[in-house]
């Protein structure tokens, strides 16, 4: 069977989702619903259509009126506004001709001629429909693909001066405190507004922008003209809840409320490295610092529901209305380019000094997590409708953190966010390949081995074989550091002669050995384990009997 076969019954076999759409025509599919189903798709995510399919994925072929397919791009092209280009392949499926249709995920809305515009969703069971599209969700739309900003458009029915001008000194004060754009300090009023975008002209009057209004305007017009901006500040002891406030004040001032009774929350330790007592926090301020600034920046203003802050005995988890921006996702995280859903707010929040200025706010949560040892910060819960962080508050790891705080005062930098990638991997599940934390820094593996072998010329990590089968632990004086010798000498491994007499013992104690053995006897890879047995049996002290997976080996006569 072709790959393209294979790819095909896969899709099939999956079942529909929000990519994948399954339609019959046993009865003949009128042109209106084949191109109503197109346009959900482009307005989603793209995917493909595979006509003549039940909704059960039994093929039932196409019926005669489409049995050409040659005009079936032109049909839909001609039917959707703007045009939409899809190619139609023809397939047969356990014997019926079916038609598999790609249609490409739009950037900008498309309808079919006769006005329809839709989009797909998933139910509660999780079978996907098609619903209406509607007006207040197409800003929604637009600024999840970078088309349009929200945040830039402006607020008619308020003028400039309707705005709190205390505000205004609350934002030159952040400016002094956060270290942010310090040319801005000099500027009258109306000259900062104007530079940080907050106000714009319309018919020859000043109005604010919606990021103005978020930064300039009072309770009351937020709650009018911006009634999706809200704050919950939650902390629960088990199922109690000891405090549960809700904010709908100008964004600086929810923001300093609201890292007032977190900082309220945080304890802190001190160990001592060196000359310096340094402090262990339960939470890290400036991981929670971005963390609470990426979710009022990035969150969708154009979807009700509030950013939520919550302390509970397990950790801290903040989250916000509205998933992802474009082209960012759970895999590539740490190294898609810097993206906002509303990018003058943005903008103006960085020039402020709240955020960080290169856009790497997330290397800042992740550092704030793992260089005290602790697990990293937990995007798994977020959605297409909700990004969500959860910062854990187990115990720091004193030894870690003196191992990365002792490193950074050698090389008087701070440890790169692989590099903390990599040690708290390894500190975690002891022994890993190149590939393997390949997928937790998010890099290619050439890239992941040249930070690994910075690790090892720094004596921090240990490499262990050669070729695919190399593996890494952390290295001995990480371990001698943290009074652990054994675990390093566990974790290590044994030299090639060591195995070689562990296996030569095992088959004077079992009578024969076989290669999975080996591998979990001396903790090395198959291909390790292949290599060692050809030694021992290339100098006659072992002879193989049987061949591949059943062959075994026995002490030579």
């Amino acid at each position: 069977m072709h790959e393209a076969e294979q790819e095909i019954q896969a899709l099939i076999r999956g079942g529909e989702n929000l990519a994948v759409e399954f339609k019959s025509d046993v009865k003949s599919l009128p042109d209106r619903d084949l191109v109503a189903a197109v346009v959900a798709l482009a307005n989603t995510e793209g995917g493909d259509l595979f006509l003549g399919v039940e909704d059960d994925g039994t093929p039932t072929g196409l019926h005669a009126n489409h049995r050409n397919l040659a005009g079936l791009p032109a049909l839909i092209a001609n039917k959707t506004i703007p045009s939409l280009a899809v190619r139609v392949e023809s397939l047969e499926l356990e014997g019926q001709p079916i038609a598999r249709i790609q249609v490409p995920k739009s950037r900008q809305l498309v309808s079919t001629s006769d006005g329809l515009l839709q989009r797909r969703r998933l139910r509660m069971d999780g079978t996907p429909e098609a619903v209406p599209f509607y007006p207040h969700e197409f800003v929604q739309r637009q600024s999840s693909l970078g088309v349009t900003d929200p945040s830039a458009l402006p607020v008619e029915n308020l003028a400039v001066d309707d705005l709190d001008p205390i505000q205004r000194i609350r934002i030159r004060n952040a400016i002094k405190k956060y270290g942010g754009d310090q040319s801005l300090m000099p500027l009258a009023d109306d000259e900062l507004d104007g530079a940080l975008g907050l106000t714009v002209s319309v018919g020859g009057q000043r109005h604010p922008t919606v990021a103005g209004l978020l930064l300039l305007g009072n309770e009351m017009q937020l709650r009018q003209h911006l009634p999706s901006h809200e704050v919950a500040f939650q902390v629960l002891r088990g199922t109690d809840v000891l405090v549960n406030e809700f904010y709908r004040k100008p964004l600086l001032e929810t923001f300093e409320e609201v890292e007032v009774l977190f900082r309220a929350r945080v304890e802190e330790e001190e160990i001592q490295i060196g000359l310096f007592r340094v402090p262990i926090p339960n939470f890290d301020r400036r991981a929670f610092r971005e963390a609470f600034v990426n979710a009022l920046v990035h969150r969708d203003y154009s979807a009700l529901g509030a950013v939520h802050v919550k302390l509970d005995d397990d950790g801290l988890s903040i989250s916000n209305p509205g998933g992802f921006v474009e082209g960012v996702n759970l895999d590539n995280l740490l190294v898609a380019d810097p993206r906002s859903r509303n990018p003058l707010l943005a903008d103006i929040i960085k020039r402020i000094g709240l955020a960080e200025r290169t856009g790497r706010g997330i290397d800042r949560i992740f550092e704030g997590m793992l260089r005290y040892g602790r697990t990293a910060p937990d995007y798994s819960m977020s959605s297409a409708h909700t990004v969500s962080v959860r910062m854990s508050a187990a115990d720091a790891d004193a030894e870690f953190l003196r191992m990365i705080v002792e490193r950074e005062e050698q090389t008087g930098a701070a440890m790169p966010i692989d590099s903390l990638i990599i040690l708290s991997r390894l500190r975690n599940e002891r022994r890993l390949r190149t590939a393997d934390l390949a997928k937790s820094v998010q890099k290619p593996e050439t890239v992941v081995r040249g930070t690994l072998e910075k690790l090892v010329e720094a004596g921090m990590v240990e490499a262990h074989g050669t070729g695919k089968g190399r593996t890494y632990t952390l290295g001995a004086k990480v371990y001698q550091g943290a009074g652990q010798k054994a675990a390093y000498v566990r974790q290590a491994g044994f030299d090639p002669i060591q195995q070689e007499q562990m296996v030569m013992s095992f088959i004077d104690t079992h009578g024969s050995i076989k290669r999975a053995d080996v591998v979990e006897l001396c903790h090395i890879s198959p291909d390790q384990a292949y290599k060692l047995l050809a030694r021992l049996k290339k100098r006659g002290e072992i002879e193989q009997i049987g061949e591949r997976k059943g062959a075994i080996y026995k002490r030579a006569r």
